[in-house]
């Protein structure tokens, strides 16, 4: 019978949950009425983005991702914050959840690299990479906050003009993964730190060696290979995210975005943002491993 009485849900929650469904179906019923009638409108400008500056592509950057990055790394860093003032011997939940992490991906690490010294540095960059990422992805995966409508129009000599819509609470953040300069950047700098320390574990001479190995002609497949990395690595994390953004919002205006999102917003925003947060660090620890191994 105790058992039982447990199971039951309170009487908060039934009323939490009443309001809630009252609340979304009125949202729903809203949306059927303003929502705009052609797909094309909702999905005309999902490929526009907030671009500043002119000339060639390393000039042009794209300010949401540079303000949801900041806000992903004051999270993380108040997190840290708040665990570190509370570190006890008996952890409280946050303390806990801090170190299951840790010590999750620390042995992931602790497999692939033997060398003690190269596996801690590996730890704190696969954590680091795997805390943004997986931060940014969740915020941007459910949050609500700043978005930016853009569109674009043809000026008078023919350039691009993008006209930019500030709005708040309208829609999720931006998700800096869903930016590819981000993504290449981070690929890229895991493929100079494996490099470095695999010259650090097997000397230089043995590492130029590893490029002929196991014949001699197969020095420019070599090569091939590691530049593939990094364009494999960043491609996986902005294909999923961005492909995911794009089926959730398709999706949820051809249901008036009720009932079907949350279900949605829960697979892509928390679930997927959380594997590729993970794949994408599994990867940094196997890429440097083949190097020091």
């Amino acid at each position: 019978m105790a058992e039982k009485k447990r199971r039951r849900m309170s009487t908060k929650t039934k009323i939490q949950l009443t309001v809630f469904l009252i609340v979304y179906v009125t949202v729903g019923i809203i949306n059927v009425q303003y929502l705009p009638k052609s797909p094309s409108d909702v999905l005309g400008n999902v490929a526009n983005r907030w671009i500043v500056g002119n000339g060639p592509w390393f000039l042009q950057i794209n300010p949401m991702t540079i303000i949801t990055s900041l806000v992903v790394i004051a999270i993380i860093v108040l997190f840290a914050r708040a665990v570190y003032k509370e570190y006890s011997l008996i952890p409280n939940r946050k303390q806990a959840f801090a170190e299951s992490v840790m010590d999750f991906i620390y042995d992931i690490v602790q497999s692939s690299i033997p060398d003690e010294r190269l596996a801690k540095s590996t730890f704190k960059i696969a954590t680091t990479l795997f805390l943004y990422i997986a931060v940014a992805n969740l915020l941007a995966g459910f949050v609500p906050g700043i978005s930016v409508d853009v569109t674009k129009t043809i000026g008078e000599n023919g350039e691009i003009i993008r006209n930019a819509k500030f709005m708040l609470f309208s829609d999720t953040w931006f998700a800096p993964t869903a930016d590819l300069n981000t993504n290449l950047t981070y690929a890229i700098v895991v493929l100079v730190i494996s490099h470095y320390f695999g010259i650090k574990a097997k000397g230089f001479k043995a590492w130029l060696k590893s490029f002929i190995e196991p014949i001699p002609v197969l020095l420019p497949l070599n090569i091939i290979g590691e530049l593939a990395k990094p364009i494999s690595h960043s491609m996986r994390l902005f294909g999923n995210i961005t492909g995911g953004g794009v089926l959730v919002l398709a999706l949820s205006y051809f249901v008036k975005y009720m009932f079907l999102p949350p279900i949605l917003w829960g697979y892509f925003g928390i679930f997927s943002g959380l594997i590729q947060a993970f794949v994408f660090s599994t990867l940094t620890i196997a890429y440097i491993s083949a190097q020091v191994g």
